[in-house]
């Protein structure tokens, strides 16, 4: 079986991915998405990657999965655990030497401006307590660069929400022909936190594509 190390985006914690862990634990694997120091102005990146190989209970057959802005952090999750894949979820993907606060504006993001980019299609009590748990982020870490020289050599997919109104779907698309060659997207029908809005259909992607 597999072992599905979870980074999580932004300003979030583990408890997001608490219901594609179940799906994916009844299948019989193991799953870890442990809540990663963003707040702490001591730690980066690397602290960060550290986090989740640390809450591993093994690296054998790891799969690593970044979701948003943990595709900065799940590259070297990967590249550190010598992960069998990794998967990105409606994630940002990172170029050697850029920092996270550059990203945007080189990746060519432009806000979509539409109202509720995150939870319009979460279920109410799920977002509301989502919105509880947010946390703030560290400028330290959003001011240094990423420090691989390149993605690392594992099978790599890339899971792109076409109803992400944070991350729209053409703008998604052109990052990742941009920064990723060659990786086919796979479509799911969720907007940008599908964890909580398709968590059966998204871990059976995971599962899927973790083969």
């Amino acid at each position: 079986m597999t072992t599905f190390a979870i980074v999580h985006g932004a300003g979030d914690v583990g408890w997001s991915w608490h219901l594609v862990a179940a799906a994916l634990q009844a299948k019989g694997h193991t799953v870890i998405a442990p809540d990663l120091p963003t707040e702490d102005e001591t730690k980066d990146l690397t602290d960060w990657a550290s986090t989740v190989a640390d809450a591993l209970p093994s690296t054998e057959n790891v799969v690593v999965v970044g979701h948003s802005f943990g595709g900065f952090t799940a590259p070297l999750v990967a590249a550190r655990v010598n992960a069998t894949a990794l998967m990105f979820v409606t994630a940002m993907l990172p170029k050697p030497g850029e920092t996270p606060g550059d990203w945007w504006e080189k990746a060519g993001y432009e806000d979509s401006g539409l109202e509720d980019q995150f939870w319009h299609d979460v279920p109410p009590d799920l977002a509301e307590e989502s919105q509880k748990r947010e946390r703030g982020m560290s400028e330290h870490a959003m001011g240094k660069p990423w420090p691989l020289d390149a993605m690392p050599e594992v099978p790599t997919h890339f899971i792109l929400c076409t109803e992400d109104r944070f991350f729209p779907p053409a703008f998604m698309r052109r990052v990742l022909a941009d920064r990723l060659p060659g990786v086919e997207p796979v479509e799911l029908a969720a907007g940008h936190c599908a964890q909580l809005s398709k968590p059966q259909e998204l871990a059976t992607l995971l599962e899927r594509y973790a083969r």
